[in-house]
């Protein structure tokens, strides 16, 4: 019986750029070979709509299991979350459970939960919520495709809690 096998989607103009050297690709690589999964294929995309669902969307039907790095952040150019539940036909917004896990790390910290913060509890219908014990804004697997941060500390966090 061959192993299971995955693909990953690093996701982000800074990767392209040169701007980011990427590390979480080899992370991932060796975190799967460890547990017997065959990472068969690596794409770097940019922050564009399109690209990014159509690079899901292709890589789901092939592989067992599809990783994402990056682009579920705060900021304007995060728009992963967005892009997946698109690539799935699935309604998006604040989800109530992501949104109290962002809500006690901030409050813990004095800081406040803004819209900007806000944006990482966007969570497709239907998807399961990634553990984040580095900064609290879950991840989330959506069929077949674990959806993670990009800042190396918080996807390795991630990877280990899926």
């Amino acid at each position: 019986m061959p192993n299971p096998t995955a693909a990953m989607i690093v996701i982000g103009d800074e990767i392209l750029s040169g701007r980011t050297r990427d590390s979480n690709m080899h992370h991932l690589a060796g975190q799967l070979t460890r547990v017997g999964i065959d990472l068969k294929e690596v794409r770097v995309v940019g922050d564009e709509n399109g690209t990014i669902i159509a690079a899901v969307q292709q890589l789901a039907k092939v592989y067992d299991s599809v990783f994402t790095s990056g682009g579920i952040g705060p900021t304007h150019d995060d728009i992963t979350a967005d892009c997946i539940a698109a690539a799935f036909n699935k309604n998006i917004d604040v989800r109530e459970d992501a949104r109290a896990i962002l809500a006690d790390h901030y409050a813990k910290s004095a800081t406040e939960l803004n819209i900007a913060r806000l944006r990482m509890a966007r969570i497709p219908d239907d998807a399961t919520l990634i553990d984040n014990p580095v900064s609290a804004a879950p991840g989330f697997k959506l069929e077949n495709v674990y959806v993670m941060a990009g800042v190396p500390a918080v996807f390795e966090a991630m990877v280990a809690s899926v």
